[in-house]
C-alpha cells in the first residue's frame, strides 16, 4: 500500500476506499517495536469508521475547538454548509452511553456479593426494565 510520502494516500486512507464504508472487523493487532501480537475479533472505534473527509473534517473541528467560524475560514464555506455537515456525521454516529444501566445478572451478582442492598436490588430490577 501506499505511503504518506509524495502526497500518495496513506495505508489507512487505501483501507477506507477499499472497504467503502462497509464494516470492518479487525482480527490482528501488533504493537509497533514489540514482539507483542493480539489476535481476536475488535471492532474499529465510530470514528474510525468515518470515511477519510469526515475524518479530516472531525479532525479540523476538534483542533478549532469547536469554532464553527474558524471551519468556515479552514473549509471555505458557510456556517450552514458546516452545521450541515455536523449534523450528517453526528447522526450517522450512534449514541454510546457512558453509563450503561446493569443487566439483570450483574445487579444480582452485587446483591449476592453484598454490594447493594435488596431493596438497590429491586429498585434496578424495576427501572432496567
Amino acid at each position: 500500500m501506499a505511503s504518506e510520502r509524495g502526497g500518495k494516500p496513506s495505508d489507512w486512507q487505501e483501507l477506507t476506499h477499499l472497504t467503502q464504508g462497509q464494516p470492518l472487523v479487525v482480527e490482528r493487532v501488533r504493537l509497533s517495536g514489540k514482539d507483542i501480537v493480539v489476535e481476536g475479533s475488535f471492532e474499529l472505534p465510530q470514528l474510525a469508521r468515518l470515511g477519510m473527509e469526515d475524518q479530516v473534517f472531525i479532525t479540523a473541528f476538534v483542533r478549532s475547538h469547536g469554532s464553527i467560524k474558524e471551519m468556515e475560514q479552514v473549509f471555505g464555506v458557510s456556517y450552514p454548509t458546516i452545521k450541515a455537515r455536523l449534523t450528517r456525521i453526528a447522526n450517522s454516529l450512534p449514541f454510546v452511553e457512558s453509563n450503561p444501566t446493569p443487566s439483570r445478572t450483574e445487579i444480582l451478582d452485587r446483591l449476592q456479593r453484598g454490594e447493594i442492598t435488596a431493596q438497590d436490588a429491586i429498585r434496578e430490577l424495576e427501572t432496567s426494565k
